[in-house]
């Protein structure tokens, strides 16, 4: 992983950056590995330290992370950079308490980058290590509601001594060994005091409450083109979803149950619904949205939006709804 330290250079005496630590872990929420590496290489490439990207412009930062998700850590991404440089001369604290007072920084990414790159004793709890918890005390609470538990059993366990690398250690452990299915206990290192391994109770932990159904809404994107292959393209407001992203004029999104929401489209022109439809998944519900597209008199002004220049324009730049309507309609 890019983000890590090798052995031998730890023993050489190089220090994990807190930096690169950071940005890892609020990338890795909710985001595998595999998706992650790319866009880590690429940010600490064109940025490659916190108060370089604090400097960067809010669009190219979130055109960056466009395709990750959960924008929202994007917008906090910035301000925690911001007030790392501003207020802590550009190197984050050494301390459990300030880390827990930046923008974006709760406690498991505290307890992170505490432990990971300052070697402060702060016991990590993501899915991994819940999982691994939860076998090796044979721990049958559902979460979330095991999470207190789970989190004394981590914190009983964390080292005085290189606990940074326990931390890693252990999410490792449960991200290659004790895996949600087909745990491979033969080989693990904590195979004998196990206690879910010796009940045979393994495989069905970590035990979880149901999920609810997930609501499917429904909205209207405005996909329009000037005749100099401009697009029509919009800012969404910082706060909601995909806040501060760049994406298509459109409509609010609302439940199945109504009929589909009433919008002005963003200019005058000869909109057309175009056959299909995006279907796209939330962390709260599902969403479909009609199309509509247009080409657009170069003489209009819009009531929304701006047009952006083919030349300045990568659909690269849209969040993951956005360019699968461009996909669509291209």
């Amino acid at each position: 992983m890019p983000w890590r330290v090798p052995p031998a250079d730890r023993k050489a005496g190089t220090a994990p950056d807190p930096y690169r630590v950071w940005l890892s872990e609020v990338m890795l929420q909710q985001t595998t590995v595999a998706t992650v590496r790319d866009y880590f290489e690429r940010f600490t490439a064109r940025w490659p330290d916190v108060s370089a990207l604090a400097a960067a412009a809010d669009a190219d930062v979130m055109g960056e992370w466009a395709g990750l998700g959960y924008y929202a850590r994007a917008r906090n991404l910035l301000k925690c950079a911001r007030v790392v440089t501003d207020t802590h001369g550009g190197a984050f604290p050494a301390d459990h308490a300030a880390l827990l007072g930046l923008p974006g920084i709760g406690p498991y990414t505290a307890a992170a980058i505490s432990s990971i790159a300052f070697d402060l004793p702060h016991a990590v709890l993501d899915g991994n290590v819940e999982r691994v918890m939860a076998r090796l005390y044979d721990i049958h609470t559902p979460l979330p509601d095991a999470k207190p538990e789970l989190l004394a059993r981590a914190e009983s366990l964390t080292p005085a001594t290189r606990p940074g690398d326990y931390a890693q250690a252990v999410m490792d452990l449960g991200a290659t060994i004790c895996t949600p299915k087909s745990p491979a206990c033969g080989i693990c290192p904590l195979r004998d005091p196990c206690r879910a391994r010796q009940r045979g109770t393994a495989p069905e932990l970590p035990k979880k409450l149901p999920k609810k159904a997930k609501p499917v809404r429904h909205g209207r994107v405005y996909l329009g083109q000037r005749a100099d292959g401009a697009w029509l393209l919009e800012t969404r407001p910082d706060k909601g979803l995909l806040g501060g992203m760049l994406g298509w004029p459109g409509s609010d999104w609302v439940d199945t149950a109504l009929p589909m929401p009433e919008s002005a489209p963003p200019c005058d022109a000869d909109w057309q619904v175009l056959p299909g439809e995006v279907r796209h998944t939330f962390t709260h519900f599902h969403l479909i949205l009609q199309i509509m597209t247009a080409e657009i008199r170069a003489d209009a002004t819009p009531d929304r939006g701006h047009f952006v220049d083919p030349a300045g324009f990568r659909p690269s730049d849209l969040p993951t709804v956005m360019r699968k309507a461009f996909d669509l309609a291209r």
